[in-house]
């Protein structure tokens, strides 16, 4: 096993509660449908929706680029127990380039703050 990337995120739970309420449309931009009804299930959403996004800011660090090169919704991070990555599109195409064969995240969260860690590997 080879670590190809390592990326790391950390997101202002308040500040993405903010832009959800701000422009609905963030949710639908950033997030896959999957992604969606799991936040919207839980009392407080943008918790879940916070990590998801750090998560994803972690996953395009772990393949060595921006959310410039890959788009938010070709990065899909489960929910419910351990979380997994599904790579679709540009983040995709990415991985094959740097041969990455999975990615691996570990999510926690605070009442204000979601952090995220990724390692892209190569088995």
């Amino acid at each position: 096993m080879q670590i190809i990337g390592l990326g790391v995120d950390l997101a202002d739970i308040d500040r993405v509660a903010r832009l959800l309420a701000r422009y609905p449309r963030f949710a639908r931009r950033c997030f896959t449908e999957h992604e969606q009804a799991y936040a919207e299930r839980f009392a407080h959403p943008a918790r879940r929706y916070a990590a998801r996004f750090a998560g994803k800011e972690a996953v395009m660090k772990s393949l060595g680029t921006g959310y410039r090169r890959i788009r938010w919704r070709d990065i899909e991070i489960t929910g419910g127990g351990k979380p997994t990555v599904l790579l679709t599109g540009t983040a995709a195409a990415r991985a094959e380039q740097l041969e990455v064969t999975r990615v691996e995240v570990t999510i926690t969260h605070t009442d204000r703050q979601a952090l995220v860690f990724a390692i892209a590997l190569n088995e």
